[in-house]
């Protein structure tokens, strides 16, 4: 989604990662129409028992690849786990998670298939994402919810407000992605036609260039650390609570390991408190996604 890929060197990524003790794995079915799955399963060759697989499911894609619906009916999901445990080449996914709530079908339809799929032993554990309270909360009148994959940065951070407090009142843990806001936080900008950034609000016209105030600051800031703007930012979502594991994003060897360079760092509290007063929130320009996606999230409601 962000351009042209080499898959030696993201099958060599991978598996760096897991040599390095990453266990999580996260990926979609509509990730490259299916290409994401079949990626991962080459590189866990003969390692599958090293790592979790988070799957989401859901959106429907074209072949000339545009978005063409969603669809979360118990008999979908059911289909849906068939082609991505082949795809995967594995018996089983670790957590399997709707993409999105679709208004079209009840929560409790969807979760009460994944339940079934549970029983039968094809699905270890349940997760949500992008929902809302009342939606976590139906979701797990009818089975457990391990966790919430939600967008969660220094610049992202709606979910602290209503839904993170009712995670913790129900115990369920938050898978954070966007945790660099999709290179924004380290200065990168759409690379290509084929980049899928080149038409969220932060990145484009006149939010791009207010958001540099926001690189800038955070430039700076690691620098005094002597630290990469991305491994800072990383370590404050690691630093926020223990219950929160962030999903890094990475194409190469290189990106890996500047990202996993985040784990040697320790925030202090006074630490966590100027990057909050000096990145407010607040003062990032543009949505996160598009007007019509930010419509559709249950989790922005």
């Amino acid at each position: 989604m962000y351009g042209p890929a080499d898959e030696t060197e993201s099958i060599a990524t991978i598996q760096a990662a897991l040599d390095q003790g990453v266990t999580l794995l996260d990926t979609g079915d509509f990730y490259g129409m299916g290409h994401n799955e079949m990626l991962i399963g080459r590189a866990l060759c003969g390692r599958r028992d090293k790592v979790l697989l988070s799957v989401k499911f859901g959106a429907l894609r074209a072949p000339d690849g545009n978005w063409i619906g969603y669809d979360a009916r118990p008999v979908a999901v059911k289909n849906f786990l068939a082609y991505s445990l082949a795809r995967l080449g594995v018996d089983h996914i670790d957590i399997y998670r709707p993409a999105w709530l679709n208004p079209k079908v009840p929560i409790e339809e969807t979760i009460g298939a994944i339940a079934e799929l549970v029983k039968a032993g094809y699905v270890r554990a349940i997760g949500l994402s992008e929902v809302g309270v009342e939606t976590i909360r139906r979701a797990q009148a009818v089975h457990p919810i391990c966790d919430l994959q939600i967008e969660y940065s220094l610049i992202s951070r709606r979910g602290e407000e209503k839904i993170f407090p009712a995670l913790a009142d129900l115990g369920i843990g938050i898978t954070a992605y966007g945790v660099l806001s999709r290179g924004l936080l380290s200065g990168s900008q759409p690379a290509s036609q084929g980049d899928l950034r080149a038409r969220f609000p932060r990145f484009t016209g006149a939010n791009r260039q207010r958001n540099q105030a926001i690189i800038d600051t955070l430039q700076r800031l690691a620098s005094e650390k002597q630290l990469r703007p991305a491994q800072l930012a990383i370590a404050w979502v690691l630093a926020k609570s223990r219950s929160i594991v962030p999903v890094i994003g990475a194409r190469t060897r290189a990106q890996l390991s500047e990202s996993m360079g985040a784990l040697q760092v320790t925030l202090s509290a006074a630490d966590i408190a100027r990057l909050e007063e000096a990145i407010p929130a607040s003062a990032v320009a543009g949505t996160r996604y598009d007007e019509h996606q930010m419509r559709m999230l249950d989790s922005e409601q």
